[in-house]
């Protein structure tokens, strides 16, 4: 027989997802037989599966050593865990990763550009990776504790844009920041440096399709008689600034935009912007092939697209401490070096 203690991190969760996650190898039509002949037991009581857990609860496994360990991870088969290492802050700012708040449930990075937000491929160091080094240092978070639980990141950047990346430390700050991403109550703000005059403020609305072998998308006004392969979006632009610059006696102009990002797809920012004829400076993906005016001068070799700000929503109950907070991340280095150049207004 093994004994688990719920707790706060797996509080919360239905009891059949977190046996899911125990006995990762077993089949969900293994664990509801189990529950149904009472082998799986919560609190000493037979159970359904569809009870959410409380910290504290008892589960029991009556299940033979053999039996647990063929359908057990296998660092739970060995009772062993994976070696990760640790990271105190002074550490994360030594990689350019800046802790802008922090609390019990929510921690906000400041994500430089260049850093994954999550790993493609096993090897790989992301936010994730450092994220949960950091909660291990502090030991707001066990290695046992990570057979059932895992925190996150939950809004993803694009690994060359920067700025600000919010992260679930607890079961609970994970699902409300996916509920108030999913219903779109928290605003979401980015800075970018934009080909082109853009002098007034407007909503863009379209249709987004993904080609996942090329890693672009395509974005169309007109609403796709198959909507299967598109998505809604929305994109908020605002003019910050208009920039005439000189270059061997030609006029260049940039402008500096505040974006609203209503709705959150792949590459959403940078292909609308494209699609008006103002690409992001440095965006080579979407924009001119070629190296804009300001991309040389400044030796730019990512979009200049920064996520500077979140805006919370009005709540009630556990998260109400959270009502109308916002959150800030300044942009820097390339971005800041690139705005000086076009307020100094000459490009020769």
């Amino acid at each position: 027989m093994k004994e688990f203690k719920i707790g706060p991190n797996e509080a919360g969760q239905r009891f059949d997802k977190y046996l899911g996650k125990l006995l990762s190898e077993a089949s969900m039509s293994f664990v509801f037989k189990m529950l149904r002949k009472k082998n799986f037991t919560l609190n000493d009581k037979k159970a359904a599966g569809n009870e959410l857990l409380k910290e504290g609860d008892v589960v029991k496994l009556f299940l033979s050593d053999d039996t647990f360990d063929k359908f057990a991870s296998s660092s739970q088969k060995n009772n062993r865990v994976e070696a990760i290492r640790t990271y105190t802050e002074a550490d994360l700012k030594k990689m350019g990763l800046h802790i802008l708040y922090e609390d019990k449930h929510i921690l906000a990075f400041y994500k430089p550009a260049g850093m994954l937000s999550q790993k493609s491929k096993e090897t790989d160091v992301s936010v994730n990776e450092y994220l949960i080094g950091y909660l291990l240092q502090k030991k707001e978070l066990t290695k046992e504790e990570m057979q059932t639980f895992r925190p996150s990141i939950v809004n993803r950047l694009d690994c060359n844009t920067s700025g600000l990346i919010l992260c679930g430390k607890t079961l609970a700050g994970l699902q409300y920041l996916a509920q108030v991403i999913k219903d779109r109550s928290l605003q979401k703000y980015y800075v970018c440096l934009v080909e082109g005059k853009v002098t007034e403020s407007v909503d863009l609305e379209g249709y987004l399709h993904k080609d996942s072998k090329t890693n672009t998308v395509k974005i169309t006004k007109q609403e796709p008689v198959d909507q299967k392969e598109f998505s809604y979006i929305k994109t908020g632009i605002n003019p910050l600034g208009q920039y005439k610059v000189s270059d061997r006696n030609k006029e260049k102009v940039y402008s500096e935009l505040s974006i609203h990002l209503y709705t959150g797809k792949t590459h959403q920012i940078r292909a609308h912007l494209a699609s008006i004829g103002h690409p992001i400076v440095g965006d080579f993906k979407y924009g001119n092939k070629d190296n804009s005016l300001l991309a040389k001068r400044c030796n730019i070799k990512r979009q200049l697209l920064h996520a500077y700000r979140v805006v919370f929503p009005r709540t009630e109950g556990g998260f109400a401490y959270l009502s109308d907070k916002e959150i800030v991340a300044k942009p820097f280095g390339d971005y800041e070096r690139a705005l000086k150049e076009l307020k100094n207004g000459n490009m020769e």
